[in-house]
C-alpha cells in the first residue's frame, strides 16, 4: 500500500487543520491505520489510530479531546481532524498502515508496516 498525507499548514494557536492520507495499491478496509507525528529533535510519537473496522479508535493522551481520526473505505483515505491546536503540535505528521498490528503494538512506531511521506504542520503562538 502507498500512501500519500496532505493537509498541513501553518496555522494559529486554537485554529483547525484536517489531515488526509490517501492510499493506493490496494484497499485500506483490510488495515489498521494510525497518525504519528515527529518534532524537531524528538523521537516519531504515537497521534491516533483506527482499527481496520473503524469501529474503534485510540489518542495519545496529549490530543485526546481534540484531534479525531476516521476512516473512509469507500474513498480509501483516512483523516485526521485536529482543533485547537497548540505550538506543542507542531511536527511532521504520518501517516501508517498495518494489516495485522496489534493493540499493544498500536502506540509503536516501529511496529508499523507501512509509511507515507509527512506532512508538515506549524502551530504558531
Amino acid at each position: 500500500v502507498q500512501l500519500q498525507a496532505s493537509g498541513g499548514g501553518l496555522v494559529q494557536a486554537g485554529a483547525s487543520l484536517r489531515l488526509s492520507c490517501a492510499a493506493s495499491g490496494t484497499t485500506i478496509s483490510s488495515y489498521n491505520m494510525g497518525w504519528f507525528r515527529q518534532a524537531p529533535g524528538k523521537e516519531r510519537e504515537f497521534v491516533a489510530a483506527i482499527r481496520r473496522s473503524g469501529g474503534y479508535t485510540y489518542y495519545a493522551d496529549s490530543v485526546k479531546g481534540r484531534f479525531t481520526i476516521s476512516k473512509d473505505n469507500a474513498k480509501n483515505t483516512v483523516s485526521l481532524q485536529m482543533n485547537s491546536l497548540e505550538p506543542e503540535d507542531t511536527a511532521v505528521y504520518y501517516c501508517a498502515a498495518d494489516r495485522g498490528i496489534i493493540l499493544s503494538s498500536l502506540r509503536r512506531a516501529d511496529a508499523w508496516d507501512n509509511w507515507g511521506q509527512g506532512t508538515k504542520v506549524t502551530v504558531s503562538s
